[in-house]
């Protein structure tokens, strides 16, 4: 149980120097210490850490209006943050990481708004069915963090501009659009602003956790690991990534996301491979490339490669045993 708990509030709404900070902080967490930290960006299009950009959203027109495009740690999906939209993020060891608890947070500080938030699955926050906050999640080397947004009064014509959705996921969230599916907090409570929902926020972190927060300020941290890991969050090759000329595409839909692959095959050999999904835990779909690259471009061999693959998560097992199934009868 964490000992400690820590609060910090970003001053900008840069998404590049957020998720710096994001990132500096889970390397540099304390053990027996958890942190909450706040954030804003200003007309931002977020995608997963797996996903192909030109595809979950409409880039050039956001980057031509002056918005930004920023690419997570974390899986998931795509989203689009404006400064109608607070950010928290939950950075603790391993040991001290509870999503039951993290959680309680966000549901005890919008109930006491007046808000009838709760649960759904393992990453959403609903209020009479429609989702007011998604999250998502990242670990390494024993650290974690679990973030997501709480929608105060987001420009829902913006998200729909700059997002794209596909009818398949959409089709599985029993929607027929992005926008009939979420809601803002300010319909249930018209007055809320961003800086009350922090107020209510940092209360409720205190109350569940038994202590009172520490608060720290960017001032206080290493500022060229800051800019260092802010090089890293705006360059061409971390948010865009490296896109082969691919001869196969193929893609499916599962319970846990959607999955796409572009295959190069040479002399009947798969030679490269790009992954994108939006499934919630980025390891399996970065491993995906190193099984399938220089495999024998048919079913049996692709199945035979993958059947290597251990964990000891049962929910990545599940995951790999599904595409290992799919590819296994794929028509290639």
């Amino acid at each position: 149980m964490a000992e400690q708990i820590t609060y910090i509030e970003s001053t900008q709404n840069d998404p590049y120097w957020n998720l710096a900070l994001e990132e500096y902080l889970l390397m540099h967490c304390k053990e027996s210490e958890c942190i909450l930290y706040l954030w804003q960006n200003a007309r931002t299009i977020v995608v997963g850490r797996n996903q192909n950009v030109w595809k979950e959203c409409k880039a050039a027109e956001l980057e031509r209006d002056g918005g930004h495009v920023v690419r997570r740690l974390s899986g998931g999906g795509a989203v689009y943050h404006d400064l109608g939209n607070l950010n928290f993020t939950f950075v603790a060891r391993k040991e001290e990481y509870d999503l039951d608890r993290q959680l309680e947070v966000i549901l005890r500080a919008v109930q006491k708004l007046g808000v009838p938030a709760e649960r759904s699955g393992r990453n959403d926050i609903l209020a009479d069915g429609g989702k007011i906050s998604g999250n998502a999640y990242y670990e390494i080397d024993g650290r974690c963090y679990h973030h997501g947004t709480l929608m105060v009064d987001v420009d829902l014509n913006e998200l729909t501009r700059y997002l794209t959705v596909s009818k398949e996921k959409l089709k599985s969230k029993g929607v027929d659009s992005v926008r009939s599916r979420v809601r803002n907090l300010s319909d249930y409570v018209p007055d809320l602003t961003v800086g009350c929902l922090k107020t209510v926020l940092k209360k409720s972190f205190e109350d569940v956790y038994g202590h009172t927060a520490q608060e720290r300020k960017k001032a206080d941290l290493n500022q060229e690991e800051l800019e260092a890991l802010h090089r890293k969050f705006c360059s061409w090759e971390w948010i865009y990534g490296r896109k082969i000329d691919f001869q196969y595409e193929m893609a499916k839909r599962f319970s846990w996301g959607q999955i796409e692959l572009q295959l190069q095959v040479e002399g009947g050999q798969i030679e490269e491979v790009q992954a994108y999904s939006d499934a919630l835990r980025p390891e399996i779909i970065q491993a995906l490339p190193t099984y399938l690259e220089h495999v024998r471009y048919n079913n049996h061999a692709i199945c035979e490669r993958l059947s290597l693959y251990r964990s000891s998560d049962q929910e990545s097992e599940a995951m790999m045993e599904d595409i290992r199934r799919w590819l296994g009868t794929a028509e290639l």
